[in-house]
């Protein structure tokens, strides 16, 4: 018998010859190699991946097992079950004010999925799509797989400015615009920079679409943890009419902790619902329904749970900072929101190598600056989404390593 194994190289053969050129580019993800580097060591403190260590709390995975158990195992709606757009629309109605039409809102499998189906919608081969730098490596993705062109726009690092240090150059987006550009990634609160838009902000960038005639694909899948006194981060619901062309993805991953579960949403105007349902029919096919009965119950039952989340955050913040600030040698911005410290060490320019040095000395996961896009190469990105203990710990480990 042949051993399949065994006829495996790593010099190009006909198969990865005859394969897409979309699906060739797709790049490697910079934050699984150090995650695979590291897994499974002994009391390894993991602050690589956009998670904590709490599971799906009891009452949101009930609420599946029950479904599971009375059979709902078959397929079903390609929108989402009714009863979890409703759920969806009464959720956004409490945090973001107002009325919410149950039919701008699609299930889907995970934010990735949603971020996917937003950029089909928006944009294909060939066309720009600006994306602010440093940014979640799975806008780029998305987009490149797509054949997408992704335009990457550097913010500006000034900690002297307040509000958190990053921020949009604005004119820089609007001289990146050309005529085959056809959307703009907006990520706020930002995944790794912790950049918070201020509703001025949102109202520019909604103003710069509007003119070029382009679409918006708003991830904002970290607007409930904010560390000021407002209840949640400015958002376009703030500032959008309903003429805008804007693409909102959102997941139950962070406020619930269901990172596992893969299920997200995608929020539309209605008149493309027949398209979004024709891409999901052709994507996934709905997602399982007793998945979503346990996100029914994360948006009925969770407000306390999520209340939880953002001030166990906010004090990991508190240690993070205060404990990486010991050493001279490492210089951040304190995040506004989401749950990111992104730093950069004195000296050290290749963090892809500082990140797994500090695996095998340190103990400490942390993913690479180089997975995060153009203007990133020289920092880290340290998750603090874990108990204030666990990442006071990590940052004594840090500080022991990288020293003064």
């Amino acid at each position: 018998m042949t051993d399949i194994a065994s006829t495996i190289s790593a010099e190009p053969g006909p198969h990865l010859a005859a394969a897409r050129p979309e699906a060739l580019a797709a790049p490697v993800s910079g934050i699984v190699e150090v995650f695979n580097y590291g897994r499974g060591r002994q009391g390894l403190i993991p602050m690589w991946a956009g998670e904590g260590e709490l599971p799906t709390p009891p009452f949101i995975a009930d609420a599946a097992a029950r479904a599971l158990a009375a059979g709902e195992t078959f397929y079903t709606w390609q929108r989402g079950l009714p009863e979890l757009r409703d759920a969806i629309a009464r959720y956004m109605g409490r945090v973001y004010g107002g009325t919410f039409d149950p039919e701008r809102f699609f299930v889907t499998v995970g934010g990735m999925h949603a971020l996917q189906t937003a950029v089909r919608i928006a944009a294909g081969p060939g066309d720009e799509v600006l994306v602010h730098s440093p940014s979640w490596p799975n806008f780029i993705g998305a987009l490149t797989v797509g054949g997408a062109v992704p335009v990457e726009v550097p913010m500006v690092l000034d900690p002297s400015r307040g509000g958190g240090g990053w921020f949009l150059d604005l004119d820089r987006f609007e001289a990146a615009v050309t005529p085959r550009t056809r959307a703009i990634v907006v990520n706020s609160p930002a995944n790794p920079t912790g950049w918070t838009a201020t509703l001025a902000e949102l109202a520019a960038i909604l103003a710069l679409a509007r003119r070029n005639g382009l679409w918006i694909i708003a991830d904002e899948i970290y607007g409930r943890f904010v560390y000021g006194s407002e209840a949640r981060a400015p958002s376009f619901h703030d500032v959008m009419t309903p003429e805008d062309r804007i693409l909102f993805v959102q997941t139950f991953s962070k406020n619930w902790a269901m990172t596992g579960w893969r299920i997200g949403w995608l929020e539309c105007d209605p008149s493309l619902g027949q398209t979004v349902e024709n891409l999901m029919q052709y994507s996934c096919s709905g997602v399982p329904a007793f998945l979503q009965r346990g996100a029914i119950a994360a948006l009925d039952e969770g407000e306390a749970f999520v209340a939880g989340q953002i001030a166990g955050a906010r004090a990991s913040r508190a240690a993070a900072c205060d404990g990486l600030s010991r050493s001279p040698r490492v210089r951040f911005a304190r995040p506004d929101g989401a749950f990111y410290l992104f730093f950069s060490v004195e000296d050290e320019t290749d963090t892809r190598r500082l990140a797994l040095r500090l695996v095998d000395e340190a103990n400490v996961g942390l993913a690479p600056g180089t997975a995060f896009g153009a203007g990133a190469e020289r920092y880290l990105r340290l998750c603090f989404a874990r108990n204030a203990a666990d990442v006071a710990e990590a940052a004594r480990r840090l500080v022991r390593v990288l020293g003064s």
